[in-house]
C-alpha cells in the first residue's frame, strides 16, 4: 500500500521501518526543519526490545545503552531502600530481552538510518500537517504550505498535541497533571565516586516530588528527571529554567540526588509540564490511524512510553498482513491496543501517586499491597508484540 506517516518520532520510524521491510511504500512527513530528536534517556524493557532487535538494532543497543541491575526506589531525603525491582540478567533469563537504557538522540539516530537505508525519500522534512480529507478510497495529509500528500492509509504518529487525532478521536485538548519535569544530563565523571549510584535505576520518592536517575551512553552519562508538583506552564521539551528553580525544588534532598543538581550545566536545565488524556477504544477510521503519544499518551511512571509506541509499530504492521479489509484490520489493531495500553496509563497515574507518598512507612506498604514487582512480570514484560495474537 502507499501509507503515510504523520511524525518521525521514535514510534513513527519504527512503524515506518516495520512496513518498508514488508513492501510497503511509506512516506513520513515530519514538520521539523532538521531530522532528530531532543530530550534525554529512555528505558527499554523487553517487550520493546524484542522489536528494536527484529529491526537488527542489536548492535547499537549493546554499544552504547547501559543495563541496570534494578529499579531501586529509595527515600529522598535518607536514601533508606523502599523497594526493589529485579531487572538485568533476571529480566534477560525471564522474559527473553535485556533491559537498556539508552539516549533518546542516540536510538532516533539510528531508526533514522535505518529508514532511509530502507528508502532514501521515505523522510520528507519541513511538512507540517494542519488537516486530514478521507474519501472512500484514499486520505490526504494537508500541509501549512498548501502541498497536500494522498495515500491509502495515513497513520498518526505525531504525538501528544496531534493533528491526526482530532480527525479520528476529537479536539479536547490534554490535561495538565498538576506536575513538572526537569530534565537533567550529566556527565558521569563530575559526580564524585562516593556520590554515585550503583548501575541500576534509581527512584528518589518524596513529599510531592521525585526523581529518577540512571546511566546511559555506556554510564559515560547520568539521566536525571525530576517530576514535582508545580502550577500550569507551558508543554515543551525544550523549554530552559533557571538553575535556582532547581535547586529550590531539591533542597534537602539526599547528597547523591544532590551532586547531581550542583554538577549539572546550570544553562542546561529542562522543565516541561507532564499532561495525558484519559483512555480511549477507538483510534481508527476506515483509512486513518493512531500510534504513539498520539492516542495514548503515558506519564514517565512506568517508563512505558516510547515501549508502548514501539509495541504500537510492530502490531500494526502485523494487523495490515491479515487477510481482511483494510478497516477490519485497523479496528482489530485498535481491539488488541487499546486496553494494554489503557492499563499501562492507568498504572503509571497510580504509580505517580505512590511515589509522592509522605511517609515512608506507608510506602512500603502500598508497594507490598500493590506487588509492583510481580505485576510486571507477568503482564507487562513478557508480551511479544512480534507473535502475540491479533486475529
Amino acid at each position: 500500500m502507499d501509507i503515510l506517516i504523520i511524525g518521525a518520532g521514535i514510534g513513527g520510524l519504527v512503524a515506518a521501518a516495520s512496513l518498508l521491510r514488508r513492501g510497503h511504500r511509506v512516506r513520513v512527513l515530519e514538520q521539523a526543519e532538521h531530522i532528530g530528536e531532543v530530550g534525554a534517556a529512555v528505558q527499554m524493557s523487553a517487550n520493546a526490545v524484542k522489536v528494536l532487535y527484529d529491526l537488527g538494532l542489536h548492535d547499537t543497543l549493546e554499544a552504547v545503552s547501559v543495563k541496570p541491575k534494578a529499579f531501586e526506589f529509595r527515600r529522598f531525603d535518607s536514601g533508606e531502600l523502599l523497594h526493589r525491582i529485579e531487572l538485568g540478567e533476571a529480566h534477560r533469563i525471564k522474559h527473553g530481552a535485556p533491559y537498556y537504557q539508552i539516549h533518546r538522540v542516540d536510538l532516533h539516530a539510528r531508526l533514522c538510518e535505518l529508514v532511509e537505508s530502507l528508502d532514501p525519500d521515505a523522510i520528507i522534512l519541513h511538512a507540517r500537517v494542519t488537516a486530514i480529507e478521507e474519501t472512500g478510497d484514499r486520505v490526504v495529509a494537508v500541509l501549512s504550505d498548501g502541498r497536500r500528500y494522498e495515500a491509502e492509509l495515513l497513520i498518526g504518529a505525531d504525538g501528544i498535541k496531534s493533528v491526526v487525532r482530532q480527525h479520528v478521536v476529537d479536539q479536547e485538548p490534554p490535561t495538565f497533571t498538576g506536575q513538572v519535569a526537569w530534565r537533567l544530563a550529566v556527565p558521569t565523571e563530575r559526580i564524585p565516586p562516593e556520590l554515585r549510584t550503583d548501575i541500576v535505576s534509581t527512584i528518589w520518592c518524596g513529599p510531592r516530588n521525585h526523581a529518577v536517575t540512571y546511566y546511559m551512553r555506556s554510564g559515560e552519562v547520568l539521566n536525571f528527571v525530576g517530576c514535582v508538583e508545580r502550577p500550569w506552564e507551558e508543554e515543551s521539551w525544550t523549554m530552559k529554567r533557571p538553575w535556582e528553580e532547581l535547586d529550590q525544588d531539591y533542597a534537602g534532598w539526599h547528597p547523591m540526588v544532590r551532586a547531581v543538581i550542583e554538577n549539572v550545566d546550570r544553562d542546561e536545565c529542562y522543565r516541561w509540564a507532564l499532561n495525558n488524556r484519559k483512555p480511549v477504544m477507538h483510534w481508527s477510521t476506515a483509512r486513518v490511524t493512531l500510534l504513539g503519544d498520539a492516542v495514548h499518551p503515558t506519564l514517565p511512571y512506568m517508563a512505558q512510553g516510547a515501549a508502548m509506541a514501539i509495541e504500537d509499530a510492530a502490531v500494526l504492521a502485523r494487523a495490515l498482513e491479515l487477510p481482511v479489509p483494510l478497516a477490519e484490520a485497523l479496528q482489530r489493531y485498535t481491539a488488541h491496543r487499546a486496553p494494554r495500553t489503557a492499563r499501562v496509563v492507568e498504572e503509571s497515574n497510580e504509580m505517580g501517586e505512590l511515589y509522592h507518598i509522605d511517609n515512608a512507612d506507608d510506602m512500603r506498604q502500598a508497594f507490598k499491597d500493590r506487588n509492583v514487582a510481580h505485576s510486571r512480570n507477568t503482564w507487562l514484560y513478557p508480551y511479544d508484540p512480534l507473535t502475540v495474537e491479533i486475529a
